[in-house]
């Protein structure tokens, strides 16, 4: 198909976020929102986008992920503020679980100051990271190292994590669908995560606001399970009335 210059622009702001909502665009493109919507339905007819309530992002696959790489350089900046808000909220002295994910990467990241943690991962890449802290320990999980990720998954990670019951899990997930449904790629990591969830006292998610209405394959638990969401900016529609009704505290890193 032929796209005019603020179509194609249009498309590079959501290639660029992953996804974003209508009003933003508008003001990006500096076009009112009746104009966004035509563009968005045309680009949306052909395949390019997809649309969810309020906003649109790339059309993505619900059984494959991005690749590491693309996940670590995508909205790094947001993550590294969740990272901050997390690290703040994290007291020295306590046990805790940090599964996989770029966003649970940068948390380990801004973790490197912290005392006395005793950090449980299934992620080879937070155990590299926070074993440059001296004054805490790191217990890696045993199982299947997955390649593209150095994630660490199967039945045997599963095993290992029952042994625990930590005071905090942060996790990271994939998408948080509007059926409050937390969900992740890979049934393998799912399974890890689920373990995760149950071994600890209290359950943190980490998300930037692109992983809201992102789908993916398998469902890791609902919004109920866990306690905090920490993201970036205010959830659209309707997550914000999901959260409240699931009791979960909604904190929003600036």
């Amino acid at each position: 198909m032929s796209v005019n210059p603020r179509q194609l622009q249009l498309l590079q702001t959501v290639q660029q976020q992953g996804s974003v909502m209508l009003d933003t665009l508008a003001e990006v493109l500096e076009v009112t929102l009746q104009t966004v919507r035509r563009d968005v339905q045309k680009l949306a007819d052909e395949g390019l986008l997809t649309r969810f309530h309020g906003g649109v992002r790339l059309p993505g696959s619900t059984v494959e992920n991005i690749t590491h790489l693309q996940r670590v350089q995508l909205h790094a900046a947001e993550k590294g503020r969740i990272a901050r808000a997390v690290a703040q909220a994290i007291p020295h002295h306590c046990s805790l679980i940090l599964n996989i994910g770029t966003t649970t990467e940068a948390v380990a990241r801004a973790l490197l100051d912290h005392r006395g943690l005793r950090v449980i991962t299934n992620n080879l890449n937070v155990a590299t990271i926070l074993s440059a802290n001296p004054h805490s320990e790191v217990i890696v999980v045993g199982g299947v190292v997955r390649g593209r990720d150095h994630g660490i998954v199967g039945e045997a990670a599963v095993d290992f994590i029952r042994q625990f019951k930590v005071d905090l899990a942060v996790i990271g997930i994939s998408g948080i669908e509007a059926d409050g449904s937390l969900r992740d790629y890979d049934y393998r990591e799912v399974k890890v995560a689920r373990t995760i969830i149950d071994h600890a006292r209290e359950v943190w998610v980490v998300a930037d606001t692109t992983k809201f209405n992102r789908p993916a394959m398998v469902e890791v638990g609902q919004l109920a399970q866990i306690d905090r969401l920490f993201t970036d900016a205010t959830p659209p529609a309707p997550f914000p009335a999901l959260l409240q009704d699931a009791g979960v505290r909604l904190e929003i890193a600036d």
